[in-house]
């Protein structure tokens, strides 16, 4: 997915916000805001969002000389959706499709994303739970189901901190043998890294990876190569989030994105509603014999 113009404001508005969190120091506010103002007026269009949200991050990390901005935030809400997690695990097991009410609360995990919005409150999530379970999706479930049935293996690729606790309920109506799951390889916003997987337990459930990478999605020439290895290889690639939607959508690959659209430029872009709960197989997927 292209930058578009909405976009822009968007950027400037998640530098304040990620710069603030970090220092009270105006000097270094306005650091940030001046260098992010003129990268926005040099940069390419026909990038993906998230190539932008690479450098806000690494120019803040830079300059704050905080390695993890967020840690503290992931952490929380980490441990916030690990207290769920047991009446979650307990409503998919009680109802008649398993698969389908873990796939909704998947999505409803997504509203953790502190890109989208910096100010998230831990009823958000009860909400975002609450409306996932009465909500249709915006795709084809059943083509889902077929994908996973016939795929040999499976690359799923994680999103945010906290959000993974709910992806685990998905992944546990899959076949395990079959699952990877990818987190990033760096930290950047409150993005899942490997600390994420292993404090919640997903380690010890699937095999979990790094893509290499500190940008906030997966720009496929910015993740190394033992991961594009894998990506290339994955009979099905599950993208989580947003940024996985902004970065792969034009990628050539059986990819099912699972997402909430959180944002009128998303909405547009996938031809949904803000707020839908998105089950969308690339347009782009090559066709196999």
């Amino acid at each position: 997915m292209k930058i578009y113009f909405d976009c822009i404001p968007c950027f400037i508005r998640q530098a304040l916000d990620s710069v603030c969190l970090v220092t009270d120091d105006e000097a270094v506010h306005e650091q940030v805001l001046r260098k992010v103002l003129q990268a926005a007026s040099e940069m390419d269009l026909r990038e993906s969002p998230p190539a932008m949200g690479q450098y806000i991050h690494r120019l803040i990390r830079k300059l704050t000389g905080e390695r993890d901005p967020y840690r503290e935030i992931k952490n929380h809400f980490n441990q916030l959706a690990l207290g769920l997690y047991p009446n979650l695990k307990a409503e998919v097991e009680g109802s008649a499709n398993p698969m389908e009410v873990a796939l909704k609360l998947a999505i409803a995990g997504n509203v953790i994303d502190f890109g989208v919005n910096s100010q998230l409150e831990e009823a958000s999530v009860y909400e975002s739970i609450e409306h996932a379970l009465i909500s249709p999706f915006d795709g084809n479930v059943e083509e889902f189901y077929d994908a996973v049935s016939r795929a040999d293996n499976i690359l799923y690729l994680a999103d945010n901190a906290g959000e993974i606790v709910f992806d685990r309920l998905l992944i546990e109506q899959m076949p395990l043998e079959k699952i990877t799951l990818a987190v990033r390889g760096f930290p950047v916003i409150n993005d899942a890294t490997v600390d994420d997987a292993r404090a919640t337990g997903i380690t010890e459930l699937v095999e979990v990876i790094d893509n290499g990478s500190d940008v906030p999605g997966t720009i496929l020439q910015k993740c190394n190569e033992a991961f594009r290895k894998r990506f290339h290889k994955a009979g099905l690639v599950i993208a989580k989030g947003q940024g996985n939607y902004e970065t792969l959508s034009e990628v050539e690959k059986d990819i099912f994105f699972v997402l909430k659209a959180k944002c009128p430029v998303i909405a547009k872009d996938l031809g949904c509603q803000v707020g839908s709960l998105v089950l969308k197989k690339s347009t782009c997927a090559e066709i196999s014999a």
